[in-house]
């Protein structure tokens, strides 16, 4: 079936463009350490090969961004940045990739008492001098503080629109218009709901859409699958991510579950969109990526999925993040959160910390934290 497309701008990104009735990219991120030149270039090129359109790297530091040039002598993709806190690193890796990621949220890190404004006039000039298409990454954990204080404490998504709409019209004031944005959350009804309300007010702006901390197949694949389904066929969405946590070896899944949800979509294969996770046990886990500081993540997010099942039928939120870029804050709105250090794993109740316990006995003192929740929440009537 032919679907609608929202009326985006084209942004070319190496040598692909998006937008403007273009096919819709598929992406995916490396989960390699950035300096381990061998394993980050290989992975590159398998995903490449796998079909990824754009392959998206982290750089943490300068190490990082040294290593990430290497990186591009050993392959033809199409790179992207994911630049953290540090923004000033844009200019070392920018001739290196044909885009650059950045976080508003993460912008007021260095040099506090700088206006953003300023910060991103930077990566304007950066990008424009590199010859790099831009992406604005809004992401639920770490919002512009200063967008949070001038909303609801539980109106998640107010700060985040703020947030993206606030930065594309310094980048239009600043004739810069090689970008796209992106808006995500581990929740898909939150995705949908951010994402339609963005394109309602900038239908212009081309949309990188994806569920972050989509978690395990086969459940991250449905979790992504029903925010795409509910934004693509509406015509939402020039670019995607399936973000799975899964080993190494098996990253290349991402872009072929992303073809196929795509497929299924033009051809009208969809499911029926549910409350995904409202009545039931639900587990998010963020996709591995080079920031996971200990490879035991993943088959701790297993071993969190497997010991829970006995709590499938009670309504709880179970949060397993790889590390403490996002760990911290992404955690905040589950019921139960873990996020996970090179020798420790954190284990919160909402916001509050109960403390770090070795990867041996982490899921013990879980099960014990879950079984206080479920009986709470009977004794409540829930």
């Amino acid at each position: 079936m032919d679907l609608p497309r929202n009326p985006t701008r084209a942004v070319r990104i190496g040598s692909i463009t998006i937008g403007a009735g273009n096919p819709i990219a598929v992406q995916s991120m490396t989960a390699t350490s950035t300096q381990d030149v061998d394993a980050t270039a290989a992975q590159v090129n398998d995903l490449a090969s796998a079909g990824a359109d754009v392959v998206r790297i982290a750089v943490d530091g300068p190490k990082d961004a040294a290593a990430l040039a290497e990186i591009r002598a050993r392959t033809d993709a199409n790179l992207s940045v994911d630049l953290q806190e540090n923004y000033r690193l844009a200019s070392t890796v920018a001739p290196h990739v044909d885009k650059i990621r950045y976080n508003p949220g993460h912008l007021y890190h260095h040099e506090r008492t700088k206006p953003w404004q300023d910060k991103v006039k930077f990566l304007v000039d950066v990008a424009a001098q590199a010859d790099c298409a831009m992406r604005v990454g809004v992401n639920c954990g770490s919002v512009d503080p200063a967008k949070v204080e001038q909303h609801d404490a539980d109106d998640s998504l107010a700060p985040m629109l703020a947030s993206a709409l606030e930065h594309c019209e310094l980048l239009d004031k600043l004739g810069y218009m090689r970008y796209c944005v992106s808006l995500k959350d581990s929740d898909p009804a939150k995705v949908i709901e951010v994402n339609r309300r963005f394109a309602e007010q900038r239908p212009d702006v081309p949309l990188h859409l994806g569920v972050t901390e989509a978690g395990l197949p086969p459940d991250g694949v449905i979790k992504t699958r029903i925010a795409f389904e509910q934004l693509i066929s509406r015509g939402i969405g020039d670019t995607i991510r399936v973000s799975l946590t899964v080993p190494n070896a098996r990253k290349g899944e991402e872009i072929a579950n992303g073809r196929q949800i795509l497929a299924d979509i033009a051809e009208g294969r969809v499911r029926t969109v549910v409350d995904f996770g409202s009545n039931t046990l639900n587990i998010i886990s963020c996709p591995s990526c080079s920031r996971v500081e200990n490879e035991a993540f993943i088959e701790l997010a297993q071993d969190v999925k497997t010991m829970t099942q006995y709590a499938e039928q009670h309504a709880i939120t179970i949060a397993v993040m790889g590390c403490r870029v996002n760990g911290p804050g992404e955690t905040d709105d589950a019921d139960l959160g873990l996020w996970c250090g090179p020798n420790y794993v954190n284990l919160k109740r909402g916001s509050e910390e109960l403390g770090a316990f070795p990867y041996d006995a982490i899921l013990p003192r879980l099960k014990q934290e879950l079984d206080a929740l479920i009986a709470a929440n009977v004794s409540a009537g829930r």
